[in-house]
């Protein structure tokens, strides 16, 4: 019996689970290799020390990961070990700095909630599996203390607005099972022609919640509106410029500016056909909403697991070193690229929060309907 106690309170093991792990290695890492290898020379390094040094201090809160719909179609997969089926899997995502992801719900069009229902389900499942890689999140605080404590932050959504089933109550039954943010677009009350009343109080009602209002995809009409009638900040969770590649989903000079107008936030996705081919374009991108939004309102979007093609040099989560080294050969200071990785999405998480505060002692749920 005292054989089988000390065996379930070794001391090593109970510590391991609680102690912040780098999230990349570095030559900073507390146990180095006893002698250098071939892998691990500054030769065959292809990210220069500073790029993931900083990524240790200022990890990646990814704005749009595609895992769960991934995930769903898989037999088998093991993330801890790697898989091979997946671009995120936690040895990639360890490698790339990630800190925290959004893992966006992509529903059926013939049964759309259930459908978020059930892929909200597959997100506590896998994040119960991986205790020691993952920790769900549903607010800033958490995705912080998740930080601390060597995990990688979930955070559940982006969900497109079919999600809500043109309903306030189901969105706030999907907001109590963790949703934190929605997408204006794909709804007949967020058409080309702009938020109708009932869309006015869908982004009222988020605000409320405390849920992230997401533009992507939206027409210019209902960006305008829904950035003039929400009192928290707004995100476009994968959206590049415009002036630089002309896909529908990338926003013009002028939203931009909008945007960082009302301290939103773009996160520049690393997707071939929104931004280019290649990692300098995703620089490009990076630096067009950087010069026209200002540094407050411009993050980061792998969008990987999604099916999209993504840049040379991007191919899946472990990347983000080899991006953050060519903005800081850029020049992009590092109060700059501490805002771009973590920060940003950071601020926006407690905006919503702080605006449902005050929003909740001025009105109780809405009952409108469309």
């Amino acid at each position: 019996m005292a054989d089988l106690q000390d065996q379930l309170n070794a001391p090593t093991e109970a510590g391991e689970l609680d102690r912040p792990a780098p999230l990349a290695a570095s030559p900073a890492s507390p146990t180095p290799p006893a002698s250098p290898s071939p892998e691990s020379s500054p030769e065959s390094d292809p990210e220069p020390t500073a790029a993931r040094d900083l990524l240790a201090l200022h990890p990646v809160a990814d704005g749009y990961c595609g895992l769960p719909g991934t995930l769903r179609a898989l037999p088998y997969y093991d993330l801890e070990l790697g898989e091979s089926s997946v671009e995120a899997d936690l040895p990639r995502l360890r490698a790339g700095g990630t800190g925290a992801l959004l893992w966006a719900l992509h529903v059926s069009t013939d049964r759309p909630v259930t459908s978020a229902l059930e892929q909200i389900d597959l997100v506590n499942h896998v994040v119960a599996r991986y205790p020691e890689g993952l920790r769900l999140a549903r607010s800033a605080s958490e995705t912080a203390d998740a930080r601390s404590h060597g995990r990688i932050a979930v955070i559940i959504g982006p969900a497109p607005a079919a999600a809500a089933g043109d309903s306030l109550g189901t969105l706030r039954a999907l907001h109590g099972l963790g949703l934190r943010a929605l997408t204006l677009s794909g709804a007949s009350w967020a058409s080309e022609d702009g938020l109708t009343p009932f869309g006015e109080e869908i982004v009222r009602e988020l605000n409320r919640l405390g849920m992230l209002v997401d533009l992507t995809g939206a027409s210019e009409a209902t960006a305008v509106r829904a950035l003039a009638v929400s009192k928290a900040p707004t995100i476009l969770s994968r959206s590049g410029a415009r002036a630089l590649n002309s896909h529908p989903d990338n926003l013009s000079d002028e939203l931009l500016a909008a945007l960082g107008a009302s301290k939103g936030l773009c996160l520049v996705p690393c997707s071939a056909a929104r931004t280019g081919p290649a990692l300098r374009d995703v620089a490009d991108h990076l630096d067009h909403v950087r010069r026209v939004a200002g540094p407050e309102s411009v993050g980061l979007s792998g969008m990987y697991d999604t099916g999209d093609a993504h840049p040379e040099g991007l191919t899946d989560a472990a990347g983000y070193p080899a991006l953050i080294a060519e903005l800081l050969d850029r020049g992009w200071p590092e109060p700059d690229l501490a805002l771009l990785t973590w920060g940003n999405v950071q601020r926006v998480l407690r905006g919503a929060e702080f605006t449902a505060r005050a929003a909740r002692q001025r009105r109780g749920p809405s009952t409108a309907t469309p």
